[in-house]
């Protein structure tokens, strides 16, 4: 007789269960439902406070990626919370608002030009082409215009006023002039409200107001332009008095007499610009002037007498601007003025990120004999430098 001791669900050689719905009912049942009983009570707190974890930290995720993109996209000049950062040279903002403080004094820049050896050609240069008597130009643009002229008499056909009105004119009050350069240094100076506070500014081609008032002013009365860099954005021409044309080809003359009379270049024409150039400024004919060409040439002849390498260097229009505002004020100030060479990685201009050493691929201008020049200008106070980068 065989007498059974234990009945057993598993194989014994490999431990798999012969009689798994045996061994589901009369075994694992219990132990699970026991496990269930122990469990409930306390699953349902358990996982609501995963949940509310769980979002939680997507909030405070979202909070700090937020605090790290949105800078990204919006550029740290145009946000709100710039508005309330400290400038960054205090001392230079003091002078500029005790120099605005005093009263102008007359002829000032002329007393102070007259030491230097430069003198003789800065003053009494016209500043805009009259119409009234026609012009033997014995050199071509941009320091005559010699070959050019049918083109100016069809520009200066449309201009209503094309010489220096009353309101630019010396006579009268003292005149206080700031011409608005393009530098970097002028990035974060808070001079903004102090610029709007001259008699005339003058700001040189593209360099915008829009978006950049706080260090850079939002008034123009000159704005000096070629075609290629005039603004194409109608906000930068919204509180401008004048724009002059600098000629560099006679084309751009051309181009003067579209944007006045509103009558498009032709395809053609357009064709011989190096970068598309706007078709329409929202100005009125007698707000348009051309700069004359003697401006630019007595400017290149002084800066010849600090050059170390002869030749036919064309000088800045910011160089230009300067001896421009030398005929129309009694008191210059310069912002935004000075590029610093040693520092390649500095900002060239302050309204993009472009970097300084971008200026040593360029072959046109003296940008050392520049520096030179306006650097015995500040010293003779014959100008002041608001930004102190010179």
């Amino acid at each position: 007789m065989v007498t059974l001791n234990r009945l057993s669900v598993e194989d014994p050689d490999d431990g798999f269960s012969l009689l798994p719905e045996a061994a589901q009912t009369a075994v694992a049942a219990p132990v699970i439902q026991r496990q269930q009983e122990l469990k409930e009570p306390h699953s349902r707190p358990f996982f609501l406070s995963r949940t509310k974890n769980l979002v939680l930290s997507l909030v405070l995720l979202t909070g700090c990626y937020s605090a790290i993109l949105i800078p990204a996209y919006f550029p740290l000049d145009k946000l709100t919370v710039n508005d309330h950062q400290q400038p960054k040279d205090l001392a230079l903002l003091n002078r500029s608002a005790s120099l605005l403080s005093s009263p102008c004094q007359p002829r000032w820049c002329l007393d102070h030009l007259k030491p230097l050896s430069c003198s003789a050609g800065l003053l009494d240069i016209p500043v805009f082409v009259q119409q009234e008597t026609p012009v033997a130009w014995d050199l071509s643009p941009p320091l005559g215009l010699q070959g050019s002229e049918g083109h100016l008499a069809l520009a200066l056909a449309s201009l209503p006023q094309p010489g220096l009105p009353p309101s630019l004119g010396k006579e009268g009050s003292c005149r206080r002039c700031v011409v608005v350069g393009s530098g970097g240094v002028l990035q974060g100076s808070h001079l903004g409200s102090h610029i709007d506070q001259y008699d005339i500014i003058i700001r040189l081609n593209n360099a915008p107001v829009s978006g950049f008032e706080r260090d850079a002013g939002s008034r123009t009365t000159v704005r000096l332009v070629y075609p290629e860099a005039a603004p194409h954005s109608p906000d930068e021409y919204r509180e401008t008095t004048m724009v002059a044309l600098v000629v560099f080809k006679s084309l751009d003359l051309d181009w003067l007499t579209s944007v006045i009379t509103k009558q498009p270049l032709s395809f053609w024409s357009k064709m011989w610009f190096w970068r598309e150039v706007v078709d329409d400024i929202p100005l009125r004919p007698e707000n348009f002037r051309i700069l004359h060409p003697e401006i630019i040439h007595k400017t290149g002849q002084v800066l010849q007498t600090y050059t170390v390498n002869q030749g036919k260097m064309v000088p800045t229009l910011g160089a230009s601007a300067v001896v421009m505002a030398f005929q129309l004020c009694d008191q210059v100030s310069l912002a935004g003025f000075g590029y610093d060479m040693h520092h390649p990685e500095a900002r060239l201009h302050y309204y993009e990120t472009i970097r300084m050493d971008a200026m040593k691929a360029q072959v046109v201008h003296d940008v050392s004999a520049e520096k030179l020049f306006l650097r015995e200008l500040v010293a003779a106070g014959a100008v002041t430098d608001l930004t102190g980068a010179l």
